[in-house]
Protein backbone atom coordinates (compact mmCIF):
# COMPACT_ATOMS: atom_id res chain seq x y z
CA UNK A 1 0.00 0.00 0.00
CA UNK A 2 2.62 2.74 1.01
CA UNK A 3 4.40 1.26 -2.06
CA UNK A 4 1.69 1.99 -4.25
CA UNK A 5 1.05 5.56 -2.85
CA UNK A 6 4.39 6.83 -3.47
CA UNK A 7 4.50 5.78 -6.86
CA UNK A 8 0.75 7.44 -7.49
CA UNK A 9 2.80 10.67 -5.67
CA UNK A 10 5.65 10.61 -8.10
CA UNK A 11 3.74 10.33 -10.99
CA UNK A 12 1.50 12.72 -10.09
CA UNK A 13 4.31 14.99 -9.46
CA UNK A 14 5.89 14.66 -12.56
CA UNK A 15 2.55 15.25 -14.92
CA UNK A 16 1.42 18.25 -13.27
CA UNK A 17 -1.97 19.66 -13.54
CA UNK A 18 -2.56 17.10 -16.45
CA UNK A 19 -2.80 14.49 -13.68
CA UNK A 20 -6.14 16.54 -12.15
CA UNK A 21 -7.82 16.20 -15.31
CA UNK A 22 -8.16 19.76 -15.72
CA UNK A 23 -5.24 20.16 -18.33
CA UNK A 24 -8.10 21.12 -20.94
CA UNK A 25 -8.76 24.71 -19.40
CA UNK A 26 -5.04 25.63 -20.44
CA UNK A 27 -6.08 25.32 -24.49
CA UNK A 28 -8.71 27.88 -23.78
CA UNK A 29 -6.71 30.74 -23.01
CA UNK A 30 -5.05 30.77 -26.62
CA UNK A 31 -8.85 29.70 -28.17
CA UNK A 32 -10.52 33.00 -26.24
CA UNK A 33 -7.72 35.17 -27.76
CA UNK A 34 -7.65 33.48 -31.22
CA UNK A 35 -11.44 34.23 -30.90
CA UNK A 36 -11.29 37.59 -29.65
CA UNK A 37 -8.81 38.71 -32.19
CA UNK A 38 -10.78 36.93 -35.11
CA UNK A 39 -13.73 39.15 -34.28
CA UNK A 40 -12.10 42.13 -34.07
CA UNK A 41 -10.44 41.48 -37.74
CA UNK A 42 -14.23 40.56 -38.75
CA UNK A 43 -15.63 43.39 -37.63
CA UNK A 44 -12.95 46.21 -39.44
CA UNK A 45 -13.43 44.56 -42.58
CA UNK A 46 -17.36 44.29 -42.19
CA UNK A 47 -16.92 47.98 -41.13
CA UNK A 48 -14.55 48.70 -44.33
CA UNK A 49 -17.07 47.06 -46.79
CA UNK A 50 -20.32 48.97 -45.23
CA UNK A 51 -18.29 52.29 -45.44
CA UNK A 52 -17.49 50.87 -49.54
CA UNK A 53 -21.22 50.78 -49.87
CA UNK A 54 -22.36 53.60 -48.52
CA UNK A 55 -20.26 55.68 -51.40
CA UNK A 56 -17.15 56.86 -49.09
CA UNK A 57 -14.74 54.86 -51.08
CA UNK A 58 -12.25 52.18 -49.96
CA UNK A 59 -11.58 53.90 -46.89
CA UNK A 60 -13.14 55.37 -43.53
CA UNK A 61 -15.44 58.64 -44.30
CA UNK A 62 -12.29 60.67 -42.45
CA UNK A 63 -9.95 59.95 -44.68
CA UNK A 64 -11.42 60.87 -48.20
CA UNK A 65 -10.22 64.19 -49.61
CA UNK A 66 -12.51 67.12 -49.60
CA UNK A 67 -15.91 67.20 -51.91
CA UNK A 68 -15.88 68.64 -55.41
CA UNK A 69 -18.49 71.85 -53.77
CA UNK A 70 -16.02 72.43 -50.48
CA UNK A 71 -13.49 72.61 -53.48
CA UNK A 72 -15.58 74.97 -55.36
CA UNK A 73 -16.23 77.13 -52.89
CA UNK A 74 -13.07 77.01 -51.67
CA UNK A 75 -12.21 78.20 -55.61
CA UNK A 76 -14.93 80.85 -55.81
CA UNK A 77 -13.46 82.22 -52.08
CA UNK A 78 -9.92 83.08 -52.96
CA UNK A 79 -11.26 84.35 -56.41
CA UNK A 80 -10.06 81.97 -59.12
CA UNK A 81 -14.14 82.09 -60.45
CA UNK A 82 -16.43 84.95 -60.50
CA UNK A 83 -19.99 83.93 -58.96
CA UNK A 84 -21.25 83.05 -62.20
CA UNK A 85 -19.20 80.97 -63.04
CA UNK A 86 -19.56 79.69 -59.55
CA UNK A 87 -22.94 79.18 -59.58
CA UNK A 88 -23.31 77.38 -63.09
CA UNK A 89 -20.40 74.48 -61.71
CA UNK A 90 -22.58 74.43 -59.08
CA UNK A 91 -25.36 73.33 -60.75
CA UNK A 92 -23.72 71.26 -62.88
CA UNK A 93 -22.18 68.96 -59.85
CA UNK A 94 -25.30 69.41 -57.80
CA UNK A 95 -27.51 68.00 -61.47
CA UNK A 96 -25.33 65.24 -61.91
CA UNK A 97 -24.94 64.33 -58.05
CA UNK A 98 -25.46 60.01 -58.15
CA UNK A 99 -27.80 60.67 -54.66
CA UNK A 100 -29.81 62.71 -55.73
Amino acid sequence: MLTTLATTATVAAHVGPWAAGFGWVFFLIPLFWLLVIGLIIFGVSRRRRAWAAEGYGPGAPWARGASAESTLAERFAKGDIDEVEYRARLEVLRANRPNA
